[in-house]
């Protein structure tokens, strides 16, 4: 029979999806068939002609894993299905569903991850809560928190307490983007307070920017902005946002590595600068990551010219700049397939700081 854990987290975006795939890297040393599933998604593609949630296609394409895409995933919630089924109800069995594909993925592995959705209570709205769904896959739960010391022990413990009333176990907790400076202090307190609470610590991480950084694949993504051009390098770290709206002297002045330039189209004096310098920075570091046309306005020929040249991933919208720039700021960061370089940071810190030996101790 697989070994089993589940993974929930106390908030969104705690980093419960990055965990997951640190430990899946990790407890395949010990468990080579080790399967993944996310009983409820929020966020899915169409794969295979299915919905599934984004995190199943990570890991199934990241880890080359052999299961039914189907049964990683078997259940996606799409937009207004929490209004219907509180004005319907539905007839469909969605805890049989979650059952039966879990079994197919345990069937085939030693051990299988499951990843929730949010914190414990999340999918109490349809009778299918975090805390509910570890249960009725018997499996012990780890939740991941943030930061901090009163915050995540508030957190941890409010969670907890829907974990006991629907019968559920906690095996243990992972604090996660601990800073760094204060990374010691927060390691040695917090643990103390929670195993005060005779809960156990798996690990305490320190916050790594690289993985809160979005690429520019990404931004387009989720702000749903056209490609100019693609350029050479559309998964590159969007790591220093600049406003066009300077000089071009001052402008080149700010360009660092992998810098997002923000800025009107009809700035043709700006882009063809910036092509220029990044073109010749090029041989040492990548100047510029991108570059997002504001106002719907279209570059002069030549303009056109110095980023198809330059190979600048570039993007064009008719919203104004600092709208732009606002959502730009508000992406929510996911892991997709091809961020190979953060994958590796997390799998790296994730052996450094998660106790792996007192994970498997704990697994049901």
């Amino acid at each position: 029979m697989a070994k089993k854990i589940f993974i929930a987290a106390t908030q969104q975006n705690d980093g419960k999806t990055t965990i997951s795939v640190g430990l899946i890297a990790a407890l395949r040393k010990r468990f080579p068939r080790t399967g993944f599933i996310k009983p409820i998604g929020q966020r899915y593609l169409i794969e295979q002609g299915y919905k599934v949630d984004e995190d199943s296609v990570l890991v199934e394409k990241f880890f080359d894993i052999k299961s039914n895409i189907k049964d990683m995933s078997p259940i996606a919630i799409e937009k207004g299905f929490t209004e219907r089924f509180i004005e319907k109800g539905s007839d469909y069995d969605y805890s049989k569903s979650i059952k039966d594909s879990y079994e197919k993925i345990a069937a085939e592995n030693d051990l299988v991850i499951i990843e929730g959705t949010g914190h414990a209570g999340v999918g109490s709205v349809f009778d299918l809560s975090n805390a509910t769904v570890a249960r009725l896959l018997d499996a012990n739960m780890v939740l991941i928190s943030s930061g901090g010391v009163g915050k995540p022990i508030d957190e941890i413990i409010l969670n907890k307490a829907l974990i006991d009333k629907e019968g559920g176990t906690l095996s243990g907790v992972i604090v996660n983007k601990v800073l760094p400076a204060k990374y010691e202090k927060v390691k040695r307190i917090v643990t103390k307070g929670l195993e005060r609470k005779d809960i156990n610590v798996f690990g305490v991480l320190p916050y790594q920017k690289i993985l809160a950084i979005p690429t520019i694949r990404e931004i387009q993504e989720e702000i749903n902005i056209e490609v100019l051009y693609p350029g050479d390098s559309p998964d590159a770290p969007a790591e220093n946002i600049l406003i066009g709206a300077m000089t071009v002297r001052d402008a080149i002045e700010y360009l660092s590595e992998n810098t997002l330039m923000i800025m009107p189209g009809d700035r043709s004096d700006l882009i063809e600068a910036i092509c220029k310098t990044h073109r010749e920075r090029l041989k040492k570091r990548r100047c510029m990551s991108g570059i997002i046309l504001t106002g719907g306005l279209m570059p002069s020929r030549l303009s056109l010219f110095a980023l198809e040249k330059a190979k600048i991933p570039t993007l064009i919208t008719k919203d104004d700049t600092y709208a732009i720039a606002r959502r730009v700021n508000a992406v929510n960061v996911k892991l997709k397939p091809q961020d190979t370089e953060k994958i590796k940071v997390i799998v790296e810190m994730v052996e450094k700081h998660v106790d792996i030996d007192k994970i498997v101790e704990n697994l049901k």
